[in-house]
């Protein structure tokens, strides 16, 4: 028999003393190269210095002819959108359970989001986004949901069979791959985030990938003008007249940040490498209790574990709700079991439910209602997420949380009460 729930008065499982989790690792080596970096130079204007290195080392990893380097994700986005020339009226498939920086810079653009459901994993459902396409659909955009890569392959084949882009937000996702090829190389471009958190952090930045020239030309286009536009862009191209200007955007990333993320790209395979360690750890120990069902590894897929997703199953533990639950969790001393809000069924936020007093040129276009996407808002509701470890002096802290879900899930007639 467990002690009693500390949610019920009894000792917390989890006596390590906080912070659990943190992210990035920053090192001395860090701090060196950071220092360094001031010496050089804290403002780039073209592809020159840290600035080079950190694309040149990006595209060498994905296997890709061009990364450009964004002030953050979701400038990474809107400039591989515009660079892909997604118009006003344009329709681009969209997750519904995703971060909502996937499908916000379409609305600048003027293009319509049409949210397509999830899959058991919590990723877009190939199936679901086949029905969704007409004849006014340009591309589809695929989100790796907590960095467990999508059903990318029949993704690609729908976009092939329809005939409109594919495209990858990989913001979750840095260094997965499915069958030894890496996210962010499936599509014609994609984006990823590098905010703090993230598996390959800069603090705060982003950047693009892409093979193709005339999206590269573009996304420069879009936030990179003057300097980078003007040596980068061949004169005799019809775009290279509009290369001190741009289009008046500047996503330029910092020099500093770029200089965390090179030194954090260094470091990438060994933190994914723990991370798969631990995640196989906690599936395994956590698989058997009941009310918690952990994801299911796939041959040929690797995850970047940017978080390990339980998803709650109230029916094996006597219907007891999910809110009590994860307060017993808390009570456990789990700080960092989370219920993600902001990354929700976009449905839900008023955003796209009724756009019309941000983006007036979209009134009419789209009125989400909540009950839209059953799969996704089932999904969101019994998501319960834990960070994913990658140091072997974790384990102790690993088996206190691990303790703690065993006392929770053994003693939960004792919240019935």
């Amino acid at each position: 028999m467990t002690s009693p729930l500390a949610l019920l008065g009894g000792t917390p499982a989890v006596t390590a003393p906080g912070p659990h989790f943190a992210w990035p690792p920053l090192s001395e080596q860090t701090t060196k190269a950071v220092i360094d970096q001031l010496a050089t130079g804290v403002s780039i204007y073209d592809r020159s210095g840290i600035i080079e290195e950190l694309e040149d080392a990006l595209a060498d990893y994905h296997g890709v002819r061009y990364a450009l380097l964004t002030s953050s994700g979701t400038a990474a986005l809107y400039s591989m959108y515009a660079a892909c020339q997604i118009s006003p009226g344009d329709e681009v498939i969209v997750p519904a359970y995703t971060f909502f920086a996937t499908v916000t810079p379409l609305l600048h653009l003027g293009a319509i989001p049409v949210l397509a459901d999830c899959d058991e994993s919590g990723n877009l459902e190939a199936r679901d986004v086949a029905q969704r396409i007409t004849d006014r659909t340009t591309a589809i955009v695929v989100t790796h949901m907590w960095g467990t890569p999508a059903d990318i392959r029949a993704l690609r084949t729908v976009a092939d069979e329809h005939g409109v882009m594919l495209l990858e937000d990989g913001s979750h996702a840095h260094g997965a791959s499915v069958g030894g090829k890496k996210t962010g190389t499936f599509g014609r471009a994609s984006a990823f985030s590098m905010n703090g958190p993230k598996p390959l952090s800069a603090g705060e930045g982003g950047f693009l990938l892409t093979s193709d020239q005339e999206v590269y030309y573009r996304a420069l286009l879009h936030g990179q003008y003057n300097k980078r536009c003007r040596n980068e862009i061949p004169p005799q191209h019809p775009l290279h007249r509009y290369a001190v200007t741009g289009m008046g955007l500047k996503h330029r990333i910092h020099p500093l940040a770029a200089r965390i993320a090179l030194d954090q790209l260094a470091h990438l395979g060994e933190y994914l490498e723990g991370r798969a360690r631990f995640a196989a750890l906690m599936i395994e120990q956590l698989a058997d209790l009941p009310g918690v069902h952990t994801p299911e590894q796939m041959p040929g897929i690797r995850s970047s574990w940017y978080g390990l997703i339980l998803r709650y199953r109230a029916g094996e533990l006597g219907g007891l709700p999910i809110e009590r639950f994860y307060k017993a969790l808390q009570a456990e001393g789990c700080r960092e079991l989370d219920r993600p809000g902001s990354t929700c069924p976009l449905n839900l936020l008023p955003l796209l439910q009724h756009p019309e007093p941000l983006f007036p040129e979209l009134e009419g276009s789209f009125n989400y209602k909540p009950g839209d996407f059953p799969h996704a808002e089932a999904f969101h509701h019994n998501t319960l997420k834990l960070p994913v470890w990658h140091r072997e002096e974790d384990r102790a802290l690993l088996g206190q949380y691990l303790e703690a879900f065993q006392k929770a899930t053994t003693r939960y007639r004792d919240m019935l009460e």
